[in-house]
Parts: C-alpha cells; structure tokens; sequence
C-alpha cells in the first residue's frame, strides 16, 4: 500500500496540536501539585493532556493511509514543534547544537518519506 499524502498532512497535524501538550504541562508544572484541590483546578495540566490526546486520534485514521513505516517516522516531528514552540511560549533559548539535530530531523524524515 503506497502510502497517501492525506496521512502524512494528517500526521504532521496531530504533531503539530500534540507538541502544545508538553509546553502546557511546562506551564502545569509551575504551579503547586501537592494537594488533589490544586491538581483538579490546574487547567494547563488537563490541557496538556488533552492535546496529547487529540494528537493520538488524529493519528489513528492516518494510519488507515499508508505504511507506519513511512507515517511513524513523521511523529519526530514533535521534537521540532516542541523546541520552536518553547522559544515562543517559554522564551526558552535555541543554540546551534539544537538547530543542527533540527536539521538532522527533517533530513531523517525526508529520507524515509522517500523511501516509500
């Protein structure tokens, strides 16, 4: 089965929504967790989890469109989404080192897309 572009957008997607998931438990994490009343009141938490969540549906019908071989592969996509995402939203700082394995990412994927 050749695997269709509608997967792979529909897996870039879920990576895209599921990256917020950790920069909200970033932000969770700053509050106190020490009792269960701070825990069910603290919204970045369940957020966070949520987004996670929504990441792993989307990327269930895509399965249905190709080969987790090819599609799997695009779930290291997060890692990007996560490290730009922390710049914006953490002011969290990026340094050649991160930009080069952001580099090796893409360029892992792209082969992998290709050899499909």
């Amino acid at each position: 089965m050749a695997t269709q572009l509608w997967a792979i957008g529909l897996v870039i997607l879920a990576t895209l929504i599921g990256a917020f998931g950790p920069i909200l438990l970033k932000k969770a994490s700053a509050k106190r967790l020490s009792k269960i009343s701070s825990l069910m009141t603290n919204y970045h938490l369940f957020g966070g989890v949520a987004l996670y969540g929504v990441g792993t549906v989307l990327f269930i019908p895509a399965l249905k469109g190709g080969e987790l071989s090819v599609l799997y592969p695009f779930v290291a996509l997060i890692y990007i989404w996560v490290s730009l995402l922390s710049v914006k939203f953490l002011g969290e700082k990026m340094n050649k080192l991160k930009w080069v394995g952001i580099v090796l990412i893409i360029a892992g994927v792209t082969f992998i897309g290709y050899g499909s």
